[in-house]
C-alpha cells in the first residue's frame, strides 16, 4: 500500500515554492523526489511521486494550490516540500507539469471537471 499526503498549504518564500501538509506522521528522512508526476481527476489534483526504501509517497497537489504552482511555474521557482523539519526539492516538476497540462487541454479522457479547471487556471 502506498502513502498519499496531501498538501494543503502553500506559500512563496525566498524566490521558493514551500508546499505543507496540515499534518504528517510520516519519517522524511528518506523519501527522495521521483521527479514523476500524476493526474487525479476523481480527487481533481496532480500527484508528484515521492520514492522510499519502502513505498512510493504520493504527494497530492490539489486545486485550492493550483493558482501557487501556476505562479511558481511562470516565475521558474523551486518547489519544496516541507515535511517537519525536512525539505525535498521536487525535481523536474516543471517539466512534469507541463506534460500533463497539454495532455489534459482538450483530453475527455480526464474528465470534464478536470479538464475545464486546468483549461480555466493554466491557458
Amino acid at each position: 500500500m502506498n502513502t498519499r499526503i496531501e498538501l494543503t498549504e502553500a506559500t512563496i518564500e525566498n524566490n521558493r515554492l514551500i508546499l505543507q501538509s496540515a499534518s504528517l506522521s510520516i519519517e522524511a528522512e528518506q523519501l527522495k523526489a521521483k521527479g514523476q508526476m500524476l493526474a487525479d481527476s476523481d480527487q481533481l489534483a496532480f500527484i508528484y511521486i515521492l520514492e522510499s526504501p519502502d513505498e512510493f509517497v504520493y504527494a497530492g497537489l490539489p486545486y485550492t494550490i493550483w493558482t501557487k504552482l501556476k505562479e511558481a511555474k511562470e516565475k521558474d521557482l523551486p518547489v519544496i516540500l516541507q515535511i517537519n523539519e525536512n525539505e525535498i526539492e521536487l525535481t523536474d516538476i516543471v517539466p512534469e507539469l507541463n506534460y500533463l497540462l497539454e495532455n489534459i487541454k482538450g483530453n475527455a479522457n480526464y474528465g470534464e471537471e478536470m479538464e475545464n479547471k486546468v483549461v480555466e487556471l493554466f491557458f
